[in-house]
């Protein structure tokens, strides 16, 4: 063969080599937005489920993920199965933020849904803000605040804690003691509750606060004792209420002698302390498993079977079920699982949730929600005395005092905890100056 044949050979083998390459570059390509589609979405459950928070997570983070299989019982989310990426916090805020960091950024999850307490979402909150992600919070909370980046599920202070409190005054007592754990909502809240009790011509006789994990109440007992309150209202979170109430009773305070209202009480709690410790106090909550509606009695029903039929339902529980599900309605309408791209279908997302008609607020991010007040029974459940009868609209800020003074108050709690949304832990006595 001449030199020339050869040259035309090589030629024309380097041109085939060079399309048969292109062409499975081109094909890899054009698979690609497929193969991405076919990609489970990703989502966090971000909760304590150890730790002393871990009492009222666990339950929320089994919620949240009974959410996520019922949609993909049902098919998935835009022809995709919905993958839970799942992170136990540990009831520390460090982790909750290196974890909510590390979940939108190598996780690259579609939506987070997560924390409990203020401190841990006030800490996570500048990492949602930063990256521009998404969190789902679903625990009732102190108001105060408002953050493109969350969707708030759970009550704001006009949904649980300031109609609790006229109610308690018409009906329970004008003579209130407050006690709480040693963080930004209980403080917050208490400040809400005791500029309202004056405002309606009740009286805060007493104010103490135990740090979060605590069993020992022996102080706060007696504070209680010698202040000689009607009604004790109680912003405790997590384990410590076990403590709390063993120590009311073993003082032979009773809910006849001195009722207590609780706002982070609920049949989880209920369960964990035992009703009969319980029973006779009260909760003020936007739901409860004793609420009779079609959806409520499935709910209930459908938990049952995934995880024993001795569990319960509670308020949080299911403002994470139906934040899921409000996520999963704004993602189909935006045809996308990137919140950049859901973030305007979110707002004003709305269904019959199980304890009612809840609504996502265009303007704040918060939900209209159904506000109730029940008093513990024998087996456990809620008689529910009072409800609002409607949705009410969310208000993150109360409007007795302007909102450069609340977030005036905000800043030094904050700057009073060393840059921290919890009081400072207490020394342990070995470490203690003498």
């Amino acid at each position: 063969m001449s030199d020339y044949g050869q040259r035309r050979r090589n030629f024309v083998g380097a041109v085939l080599l060079a399309m048969l390459s292109w062409a499975a570059i081109y094909t890899a390509i054009a698979a690609w937005p497929n193969q991405s589609r076919n990609k489970p979405i990703k989502v966090g459950v971000l909760h304590s489920l150890s730790g002393t928070m871990a009492v009222s997570e666990r339950n929320v983070a089994d919620a949240t993920l009974y959410a996520i299989e019922d949609i993909n019982r049902h098919g998935g989310l835009l022809g995709r199965k919905v993958e839970a990426v799942v992170v136990d916090g540990r009831s520390d805020w460090g982790v909750f933020a290196s974890a909510a960091e590390r979940l939108i950024t190598q996780d690259k999850v579609s939506a987070v849904f997560g924390c409990w307490t203020s401190a841990c979402r006030k800490t996570v909150k500048p990492i949602f803000e930063r990256r521009d992600a998404v969190l789902f919070y679903p625990v009732q909370y102190e108001g105060l605040e408002q953050s493109p980046n969350i969707v708030y599920t759970g009550a704001a202070p006009n949904q649980q804690i300031i109609p609790a409190i006229k109610w308690t005054l018409d009906h329970l007592g004008r003579r209130l003691f407050l006690v709480g754990s040693d963080y930004v909502f209980p403080r917050t809240a208490n400040k809400i509750i005791t500029a309202q009790t004056t405002a309606l011509q009740g009286q805060v006789v007493g104010e103490a606060y135990a740090p979060l994990g605590s069993q020992d109440f022996t102080a706060i007992i007696a504070a209680i004792q010698a202040s000689k309150p009607e009604v004790i209202f109680n912003t405790i979170n997590g384990d410590s209420n076990v403590g709390f109430f063993k120590a009311l009773r073993a003082a032979g305070i009773t809910p006849h002698d001195i009722p207590v209202m609780s706002f982070s009480i609920a049949e989880s709690e209920v369960k964990a302390i035992g009703p009969a410790t319980l029973e006779g106090d009260y909760a003020a909550r936007n739901y409860f498993q004793s609420v009779d509606t079609p959806e409520n009695r499935a709910f209930v029903s459908g938990y049952r079977d995934r995880y024993g039929p001795t569990t319960v339902t509670t308020a949080p529980m299911e403002a994470a079920y139906f934040g899921v599900m409000l996520w999963a309605r704004a993602v189909e309408e935006a045809g996308s699982p990137d919140f950049r791209d859901f973030r305007s279908t979110i707002k004003g997302q709305s269904m019959a949730a199980p304890g009612g008609t809840v609504t996502i607020d265009p303007l704040t991010q918060h939900t209209w929600k159904t506000v109730r007040i029940g008093r513990v029974q024998k087996d456990g459940n809620f008689q529910i005395l009072w409800d609002s009868q409607r949705p009410v609209r969310p208000v993150p800020f109360p409007s007795f005092l302007p909102k450069a003074d609340w977030l005036q108050f905000l800043d030094g709690l904050y700057r009073g905890w060393n840059g921290n949304w919890q009081a400072p832990l207490p020394l342990p006595a070995a470490e203690r100056q003498p």
